[in-house]
């Protein structure tokens, strides 16, 4: 079967649409339905709301994408007021991804969040520390502690903390954000990079950096998943380039418990859904009764 424990939290399937491709489920629902999905992570939630960023948001590169949205969103209570009626009757496991500035705004979102039944939260660590010179909370592991313990202290959801692919030691700071409350890890987020428009001789992006996925980044990707799979006790969802079933076995044979599709959405809206039923096809044609048995394949 396809089915998967994950904290306590049963999922039908391992598949699971990834924040930022998918809004909050409205226009994928329109293609899918979206209770034959294991779950979705929400678009990047702020405190207050967002307008983005200005300029172009996106740009595609050979195998990948490369973004700039800025987490443009309505605001936790936005969310909960406008769009958690739309998710709450859906038969699938919300994950409500969460980003903030500060400890403050990251504190006062979680808490907010305790209105409603969503029973995960997805903490977004890559956003600018806006206290501490826009360096992100997730590169280094102490910044990264303080926000984790301080959401630790105000949820009772259960904790799935997001790693940058951007993080000095993707491993030490697994371990670090374990030891401050993380009831489970997701990873990767975008990978920091650089598109130049050669003819105005300028950044593609006002920002200059933006995040970039798609398969160009899905050997690294899975790398670093293996590592912290290895690393810590707690389970993990992987994610980077994933783009058919047998890309997401791979992450279930590097460690993962659960997989998050993103930009391949953009391509293909169903291809989340073909994933899953690809992995149940393919443990049919190999005789596989449960996931348990070719997680961490590769290594166990």
């Amino acid at each position: 079967m396809t089915a998967v424990e994950f904290c306590g939290i049963s999922f039908k399937n391992p598949v699971i649409a990834a924040s930022g491709t998918v809004g909050f489920g409205r226009e994928l629902s329109e293609y899918i339905e979206l209770s034959r999905l294991g779950g979705i992570s929400t678009k990047g939630l702020t405190l207050e709301p967002r307008t983005g960023n200005k300029g172009r948001r996106i740009h595609e590169t050979p195998s990948g994408l490369m973004n700039s949205i800025g987490l443009q969103n309505p605001g936790v209570q936005g969310f909960i007021d406008q769009e958690w009626p739309f998710l709450m009757d859906k038969d699938l496991v919300t994950l409500v991804n969460l980003g903030g500035g500060t400890v403050e705004d990251y504190v006062t979102g979680a808490s907010l969040l305790e209105k409603i039944e969503a029973p995960i939260i997805e903490l977004n660590i890559s956003c600018p520390n806006v206290k501490e010179g826009g360096m992100a909370f997730g590169l280094q592991c102490a910044p990264a502690s303080i926000v984790v313990e301080a959401v630790r202290s105000v949820t009772t959801k259960k904790l799935v903390v997001k790693l940058s692919p951007n993080a000095e030691n993707i491993r030490e700071m697994a371990e670090a954000c374990v030891e401050a409350g993380a009831d489970a890890l997701s990873l990767v987020n975008t990978f920091n990079a650089l598109a130049i428009d050669i003819r105005s001789r300028r950044p593609v992006f006002d920002n200059v950096t933006a995040g970039l996925s798609g398969p160009a980044i899905k050997p690294i990707a899975l790398r670093m998943v293996y590592e912290v799979c290895r690393t810590v006790k707690v389970p993990v969802i992987g994610m980077g380039g994933i783009m058919t079933a047998e890309d997401a076995i791979e992450y279930i044979m590097a460690g993962a418990h659960l997989i998050q599709v993103g930009s391949a959405t953009f391509r293909k809206p169903e291809t989340a859904l073909e994933i899953a039923e690809g992995i149940a096809l393919f443990m049919e044609r190999e005789g596989i009764k449960d996931l348990e048995e070719i997680r961490g394949a590769i290594w166990r």
